[in-house]
């Protein structure tokens, strides 16, 4: 009886973690860039002394789902999005490099262009600074070039580039910020094939139908084996009658 409770009560531990995985993924279906968490089940032996007679579920984190997003036009100058495979690099919380898909570009007020989050974006020496200007244009290969004040309409001056990576996806993962590293820690290299569209945002790649249909499925997971539970307790009490009138 102890086993079918004790696998039980961990697969039904484990289906609450997969559901707050899903959920996650759920409340970011609007996020700009947003890329879903990947979770799957499988069976561990518990190792100790003796044979391993005894097996519980776990969840696992393979990685994420690095498929794009669809491509919402908004006509922002400062709004761009990676075409195909690729990451914009980012100055992370921490100091580090750090990769996002999140493309809504703003310049602070001390003139560095950052992301919608404050992030600084990175160029080819660092975070790029944006002096006064009368406009920014974004290149498709990251350049990003101002037309000074009291300039030409046709007046246009290269300041910078922004650096785009394309890492093995083997060796990428998403820390609890949200944002991509490289496992190994290493700073990934530039990319020149990323390409950047300028004036759209990337939207989130998680599908809110797929999403809701696996809360429910992760629900009716949950109840399974919460009965398996009862069940157990069930067995066990008539297994105590038994041996009561023996």
């Amino acid at each position: 009886m102890d086993k079918m409770l004790y696998l039980a009560m961990t697969a039904a531990k484990q289906t609450m973690v997969a559901q707050e995985v899903n959920s996650n993924n759920l409340a970011n279906v609007s996020t700009t860039g947003f890329k879903a968490d990947l979770e799957q089940f499988r069976s561990m032996q518990v190792e100790g002394e003796g044979l391993p007679s005894r097996t519980y579920s776990m969840t696992e984190r393979p990685g994420i789902d690095v498929t794009p997003g669809a491509m919402n036009t908004t006509g922002r100058e400062l709004d761009v999005a990676v075409k195909g495979d690729g990451w914009i690099a980012v100055q992370a919380p921490d100091g580090g490099e750090a990769y996002t898909r999140a493309g809504e570009l703003h310049v602070s007020n001390y003139g560095i262009l950052e992301t919608a989050s404050g992030l600084a974006v990175l160029g080819d020496g660092g975070p790029i600074a944006v002096p006064q200007s009368q406009k920014i244009e974004i290149g498709v290969d990251g350049s990003v070039s101002v037309r000074p004040i009291g300039a030409g309409a046709n007046e246009m001056a290269e300041i910078g580039r922004i650096k785009l990576v394309n890492p093995e996806t083997g060796n990428i993962t998403k820390g609890e910020d949200g944002l991509i590293r490289t496992i190994d820690g290493s700073t990934a290299i530039a990319d020149l094939d990323v390409q950047l569209v300028s004036g759209a945002l990337e939207t989130s790649n998680v599908s809110a139908i797929k999403s809701m249909v696996k809360m429910i499925e992760l629900s009716r997971q949950y109840e399974m084996q919460i009965k398996m539970m009862k069940t157990a307790e069930e067995n066990d009490a008539a297994a105590t009658q038994i041996m009561k009138m023996s």
